[in-house]
Parts: structure tokens; sequence; C-alpha cells
């Protein structure tokens, strides 16, 4: 197969790195420490504190934060450093993600090797990474005014916009890799193509319901399965006004619309592998065989965090199980535009 290869990698790098950022932001909120570092300095906040003075300064200013003075007035200085790092870490990651992005750019730029259209991909994907950034420092600043959490809304906004990022970046990576392969057209059914789009948009709505489950503690509310404390429908649920408000903000509204979810989004990806079987092709097939095994396993994790009352382990590995179906539906969705005739998708 004929593709550029320095530049596919040179993506697939920043997909991998965007993925551990990710998990490590998932570790940081987890571990309370999202709230450790209280200034964004891009260029001076790149190393951390190389002497005890400067622990004691970084910690006196966390001792102005409404996180140190409500919850962990009793800190000592080591406690301290290891929420630090985790928060240290995550930001570092960031840095180097804008660096393996832009030096290669420039390069591959000097060299010519970049064609139009993927030059305007590429800027939409620095766009996106420049916006993850912003709203990272917008999420943290709503804790260290008078909250000592952040805003649930705006860990939402923060989450998506790295889904965003990293799917537009494996989205690109995935066309560079397949540019010049020969696939043969296939007419595939509507339902199928719609069911696929559906189901993708479920999941992005599931992803962001999972952050605002995370931003809320929602997880501690009901641990039981498969109801919620014994009911089906849990009292309290649509319970307070405005409905958009409850929908968000609602602790039991927002985990049973999150399971909701999951239920459908886990059902449509049964019925899709199913449809995929009347497809004839080995494409179609192989990526909603990735989407059932993953939604499988991304169930179980659920599961499993809900009724552990959120085990920091589990937690991580369910954040990151969303990610990897995030990715599976990229693929399926790629694969479906790389072998459909577009124009002959019939109704079957």
């Amino acid at each position: 197969m004929n593709y550029n290869k320095p530049i596919y990698y040179w993506l697939l790098t920043g997909c991998t790195l965007i993925f551990v950022m990710v998990i490590i932001g998932g570790i940081t909120r987890l571990t309370g420490s999202g709230l450790s570092i209280v200034r964004w300095d891009i260029v001076t906040g790149t190393l951390p504190p190389l002497n005890e003075n400067d622990w004691n300064k970084s910690f006196e200013l966390y001792k102005q934060t409404p996180q140190f003075q409500k919850i962990n007035f009793d800190f000592s200085l080591d406690d301290f450093k290891n929420i630090f790092w985790w928060e240290y870490i995550h930001r570092l990651i960031g840095r180097i993600i804008g660096i393996v992005f832009i030096v290669p750019f420039f390069y591959f730029l000097s060299k010519g090797e970049l064609k139009r259209k993927l030059i305007v991909k590429l800027i939409i994907i620095f766009l996106l990474g420049g916006a993850q950034g912003a709203l990272g420092w917008y999420m943290v600043k709503s804790g260290l005014a008078y909250n000592p959490h952040v805003s649930h809304l705006r860990l939402a906004a923060h989450l998506l916009t790295a889904f965003l990022a990293f799917g537009y970046t494996f989205k690109t990576t995935l066309e560079i890799r397949t540019e010049n392969l020969s696939v043969k057209k296939k007419i595939i059914s509507y339902r199928f193509v719609l069911l696929s789009r559906t189901l993708f948009v479920l999941a992005v709505i599931q992803i962001v319901y999972g952050a605002f489950v995370a931003g809320l503690k929602a997880g501690l509310v009901y641990n039981t399965f498969p109801t919620m404390e014994g009911q089906w429908i849990p009292d309290g649920l649509f319970f307070t006004t405005p409905w958009w408000s409850d929908i968000t903000d609602n602790t039991t509204t927002v985990q049973f619309i999150h399971r909701l979810l999951a239920y459908l989004v886990a059902t449509g990806i049964i019925i899709l592998l199913f449809m995929s079987r009347k497809q004839e092709n080995a494409l179609l097939k192989k990526s909603s065989h990735y989407l059932v095994a993953i939604v499988t396993l991304q169930l179980l994790l659920g599961i499993s965090t809900l009724l552990t009352h959120v085990n920091i382990y589990l937690a991580v590995l369910h954040q990151a199980g969303a990610f990897f179906l995030f990715a599976a539906f990229i693929y399926h969705l790629h694969c479906l535009k790389m072998i459909s005739d577009t124009e002959k998708i019939i109704s079957t």
C-alpha cells in the first residue's frame, strides 16, 4: 500500500498522546488533583518546583483555594506534592502534544509534503487542541473562586473537545492510510448507514453524560444494578425545574440517562452486527465486531465501577473504554464511507 508513512505515524503518535492525556486527566479528577496548580504559566510552568522554597510557594498558593480551605485543610506539604504531580503531568503532556504537532508540521510544510486539503485539516486539529487547552483552564478556574469543585458543564466541554480532537486526528490518520487503497464500491442499506450514524451520535451524548456523572459525583448516588436501589424508574427523576437544568444538574436524572444511553447504544450495536452480515463486506463485519467487543467490555466496566462505589482503577478503565468505543465508531464510519457507493444507497 502506497501512503505517506512519516505523516501517518506522526498523526498516529498525536492520537496516542491525546489518549494518554485523557486517561491522566481522568486520574487527576478522581484523585482531586485538578485544582492543585492555581496558575496557568504556559512557558514558566513547564518546570515543576525544583527546591523546597519553590514547593512552599506553590503550597501557599494552593492554601488560598476553596479546595484547601474547605476540604484539604489538614494537608501537609507531602500531601500537596501527591496531588500536584498528577496535574503537572497532565499539563506537561498537553505541552508535549503541542510540540509534537507544531514542529513536524512546519518540517513537513517546508518539505512540500502537505497537500492543501491536508493543511486545512491540520489547522482544524490545531484549533481543536488549542480550544481543549483553553477549556481546561476555564474549567479549573470554576473551582478556584468559591466552589471547591470544578463545573461539571465545563468538565464535559473540556472532555468532549479532547474526544473531538482525537476523533478528527484519527479520522485524518485513517484517510492517509487508505487514500491510495482501491476498494470496490458497494450498495449499502440506508437503514444500516442511518443506524451507524445515529449510534455514533448517541455514543457522543453518552460521553458527555459520563462527564456529567463524574463532575456531579452522580456515580455515588445509586450503586445497585440493574435497578436503582430497587427501582427501575427512581424517585426524584426529572424532579427539578426547569427541565433543561434537571437533565444536566440532577444527579438522579443524570445517572438514569447515562444508564439508559448505555442500554440503547449496546442494543443498537448488537442490531448493527446482525445487519452487517447482510452487507456482504468483510470491513463492515470486522468493524461491527470491534464495536460489539468494546461495548460489551465497556458495559462490564461501567457496572463494576458502579457496584464498587467508583473504584478509581475501574473508573479509569471505564473512561479508557469510552475512548476505545469512540475510536471504533470512527473506524466503522470510515469503513462505511470508504466502501459505500453514496449515489446508490438504497432503502432495504
